[in-house]
């Protein structure tokens, strides 16, 4: 098994210069497609795409950046593969790894990208699972830089609002790496796993759990939410709902965010419960500049792993 090679399984695998120079770079490939002039560093490498729950923006992203960057993606279901039938992780990832140059996993359980990484000689990009979804914290970052320049990362305050899931994970990872602060606020009962907050903290993160969304709304650089029940958490929605009441992304509570704040959204939205009509679709949201940021986010993800383009040095 090759020991050099690198994953992207969370947003700590990369260091602060790592992440800045990704997000730099993902900024300029999306220059480059405007001008019309989009490298094509990864002619002959091909990208197994796995993906064991259903999507929308990381299937359509991941294809067309691989195509844009000259490579060839495999769209694998979980149903197609043996995976799906009882052969390890273990097996799959060493046999794909025979195949393709990278693999991009989108499933449940993080043990299973876990494994499949600890396992495979390419290597393996988290394009989602019930933990984290670094990928997308890459594109809201990008976001974030558009709006507040590269520069002024670092010094953002951000507001979650709403469940402590696998993309509120995700920003206490970046938070962690990046050093800007970030306040989640959560029901009782839905606070972010222990296992991701607890390192973060005392490694010194700014990172801080309230109750109420105001308090974490108060001068936020950013208001950033998603919806109540996630995939798979369909039968909860009732539940949910009740939890979550005085969760919603309203224009009051973006009043108390600063005058130039954005609202950002990973998409799916559910307008009416976790956000607002008027605040999503409003003059502050920038959910489809996030959205397209995926492809280009994620290009520079591709372009590092599958084309050996250094980030730093």
């Amino acid at each position: 098994m090759t020991t050099s090679k690198r994953d992207l399984l969370a947003l700590t695998d990369l260091s602060t210069a790592e992440m800045r120079a990704l997000l730099r770079r993902a900024a300029e490939l999306k220059h480059m497609q405007k001008a019309g002039n989009c490298p094509t560093p990864l002619v002959g490498r091909s990208l197994a795409m796995v993906f064991e729950k259903a999507s929308t923006r990381t299937r359509v992203s991941f294809d067309v950046g691989m195509r844009q960057l000259g490579g060839h993606p495999l769209m694998l279901r979980g149903d197609e593969l043996q995976l799906g039938r009882g052969e390890s992780a273990a097996d799959t990832a060493q046999v794909l790894g025979r195949y393709v140059d990278g693999i991009m996993v989108r499933t449940f359980g993080h043990d299973k990208i876990e494994a499949l990484a600890e396992h495979s000689p390419v290597p393996v990009i988290n394009a989602l699972t019930d933990r984290l979804h670094p990928c997308q914290i890459l594109a809201d970052l990008q976001t974030c830089a558009e709006a507040f320049g590269d520069d002024a990362l670092p010094g953002l305050r951000v507001a979650w609002i709403g469940d402590g899931n696998n993309v509120a994970h995700s920003w206490i990872n970046a938070a962690w790496v990046l050093g800007f602060e970030l306040r989640l606020a959560c029901p009782e009962g839905y606070e972010p796993n222990p296992a991701v907050l607890e390192p973060a903290v005392r490694a010194g993160a700014r990172v801080s759990v309230v109750r109420a969304p105001a308090a974490a709304a108060e001068g936020a650089h950013v208001v950033t939410t998603d919806v109540w029940a996630s995939m798979g958490q369909e039968q909860e929605q009732k539940v949910r709902e009740q939890a979550f009441a005085g969760y919603q992304v309203d224009a009051a509570l973006m009043a108390h965010a600063r005058d130039d704040a954005i609202f950002l959204h990973c998409l799916p939205a559910h307008r009416g419960e976790e956000v607002t009509a008027e605040v999503i679709d409003g003059p502050r949201s920038r959910i489809f500049d996030e959205a397209e940021n995926r492809l280009h986010a994620q290009k520079a993800v591709l372009e590092w792993l599958l084309g050996g383009r250094p980030l730093i040095g």
